[in-house]
C-alpha cells in the first residue's frame, strides 16, 4: 500500500504533464485576453461555508466531503468545489468596493470528493473554473458562457453541445418544487433509492439522475421555464438572444440544473458523447443568492467549472494525444572526462538560452547516450570529446533523418534554433 497512491488519485508526469502544461497555456491566455485575473485560495476552509454555500441537500455535503477537526476542534473540509471559497474572498477582502463586475479565474485547483472512481472522474481532480462577481446582468452571463465556449473551440473539441435552462428566482423555484414534487408523488415507487430520498429533500436533484428508470420519468416532468415569472423570463430570453448575436449555437434543455443549490436563473452545460455517461465537459451558472448566504452584501454573479482530467480524456478521445512535440531539442553527449565536463557546460548554456537541453549524467557509453537520446525524443545531437572541445567543432545530428553537419561548438544555438 506504501508504494500505491490511494484509490481515486494519481499521479501526472512525463508526456501527459506536457500535455496540461499546454492546455493550461491556452487557459491563461484566453482568460488574460478576456480581462480575467487568476486568484488562488487554500485547499480547505471551514465545513460551514460549504454547507451554506453548496447546499445541506446536495450529494456534494450528504456523501462526498472530506471533513476533519483540527488540532484546535474546529470543523474543516477539503474543498469539493471551487465557487464558495471565491465567494468568502470575495467578502474577506472588500471586493465589492471594487469597481465591479470581478472577474477571477483558478486553475488546476485540487478538489476533492469521495465518490466512486471511474475514468474522468477521480475524488482528487483538478477543475479550472472562472467566476464574475457584481452583475447581476445576463450580459455577464453570456460573457461567461462565451469565454467558456471560445476556450472549448480552441482546444479543438469536436461533436460539442450547449445546453441551457433558466432555474428563475427563488420563487419561480418555489412554484415549480411544487409541481415537480406533485408529479414525481404520483411516480415515487419507480424511482430509484436515491431520488426517493431526493424527493424528501430537494426534488429538483431528481432531475439530475442519471439511472434509466428515473430518466424514463423525468422526461416526462413539468418544465421550469412554464413557472419563470415575467423578470426571470425576460433575463433568460436576452441571454439567448445575446449568444445568438454572438453566433454560439446552444440547446435549451429544461431538465438542465446542475448539481448544487446555489445557482439560480441562468444554468449551462458543454455536453458531449465522446466520454460516455460523465458527457459534461463544462458547466455553470448564475448564483445570486452565494455571497448573500455566505455572510455578504446581495450580488450578483456568475461562472463555469471545467474538470482538467476529464478535458484531457476528452481530447484524447478525439483526437489521440493531445501534445506531442519533441521532449529535448538536443541532447549532448560525451567522451571521456574533459568531454563529460564540457557537455555540462553546454547544455547549462543552451537552457539559459531557452532551448531543452539535455546531457548524460550518469556515465553511459556513447552507444547508450544515442540510444537514450531517441528515447527522449530529442530533434538533434552531438557528442563532445577532446578534439571537438580543440578544434570548435561538432558533428550535429539530425535525428529524425540522420543528416549530418560539421559546426563550431560555439554556434550550435544558432544552427538548432532554425
Amino acid at each position: 500500500m506504501l508504494t500505491q497512491a490511494p484509490r481515486g488519485t494519481r499521479d501526472i508526469f512525463g508526456a501527459e504533464m506536457k500535455e496540461w502544461h499546454k492546455v493550461e497555456g491556452i487557459i491563461r491566455e484566453i482568460c488574460e485576453n478576456s480581462g480575467i485575473e487568476e486568484i488562488r485560495t487554500p485547499i480547505f476552509e471551514h465545513t460551514e461555508l460549504f454547507l451554506r454555500g453548496v447546499g445541506e441537500t446536495t450529494d456534494i455535503v450528504n456523501k462526498e466531503m472530506y471533513t476533519f477537526n483540527d488540532k484546535g476542534d474546529r470543523s474543516i473540509t477539503l474543498r469539493p468545489e471551487g465557487t464558495a471559497g471565491i465567494a468568502r474572498a470575495y467578502i474577506e477582502h472588500g471586493m465589492h468596493n471594487m469597481p465591479q463586475p470581478i472577474k477571477l479565474y483558478y486553475l488546476s485547483s485540487p478538489i476533492f470528493r469521495y465518490e466512486k472512481a471511474q475514468a474522468g472522474r477521480q475524488r482528487q481532480f483538478h477543475q479550472f473554473g472562472v467566476e464574475m462577481l457584481g452583475s447581476f446582468s445576463p450580459a455577464q452571463d453570456a460573457e461567461a458562457i462565451s469565454v467558456a465556449s471560445r476556450l472549448i473551440e480552441t482546444l479543438g473539441v469536436k461533436d460539442i453541445e450547449l445546453r441551457l435552462n433558466s432555474l428563475g428566482c427563488p420563487e419561480c423555484r418555489s412554484v415549480y418544487n411544487k409541481r415537480l414534487r406533485e408529479f414525481i408523488g404520483e411516480n415515487i415507487e419507480h424511482l430509484c433509492p436515491t431520488c426517493k430520498d431526493r424527493y424528501e429533500k430537494n426534488p429538483l436533484r431528481v432531475l439530475d439522475c442519471k439511472e434509466e428508470k428515473c430518466q424514463s420519468i423525468i422526461k416526462d416532468a413539468p418544465s421550469v421555464l412554464d413557472c419563470l415569472d415575467e423578470e426571470c423570463t425576460a433575463h433568460f430570453e436576452k441571454v439567448q438572444e445575446i449568444l445568438t448575436e454572438m453566433g454560439i449555437k446552444f440547446t435549451v434543455d429544461p431538465k438542465i440544473v446542475r448539481g448544487l443549490d446555489y445557482y439560480t436563473r441562468t444554468v449551462f452545460e458543454f455536453v458531449t458523447n465522446s466520454i460516455g455517461a460523465q458527457g459534461t465537459v463544462c458547466g455553470g451558472g448564475r448564483y445570486d443568492k452565494l455571497i448573500e448566504e455566505c455572510g455578504g452584501q446581495v450580488t450578483g454573479a456568475v461562472g463555469f467549472g471545467l474538470g482538467m482530467e476529464r478535458l484531457l480524456l476528452t481530447l484524447e478521445a478525439q483526437n489521440g494525444k493531445f501534445c506531442d512535440e519533441p521532449y529535448k531539442d538536443i541532447y549532448i553527449g560525451a567522451i571521456g572526462d574533459r568531454g563529460f565536463v564540457k557537455s555540462q557546460a553546454v547544455a547549462y548554456n543552451l537552457r539559459k538560452e531557452g532551448f531543452k537541453a539535455e546531457c548524460d549524467t550518469v556515465g553511459r557509453s556513447v552507444k547508450a547516450q544515442m540510444k537514450y537520446a531517441n528515447k527522449i525524443g530529442a530533434k538533434y545531437s552531438v557528442i563532445l570529446g577532446d578534439r571537438e572541445i580543440d578544434e570548435d567543432s561538432v558533428s550535429l545530428k539530425n535525428m529524425e533523418t540522420g543528416d549530418v553537419q560539421e559546426i563550431k561548438l560555439s554556434e550550435i544555438a544558432k544552427y538548432i534554433a532554425k
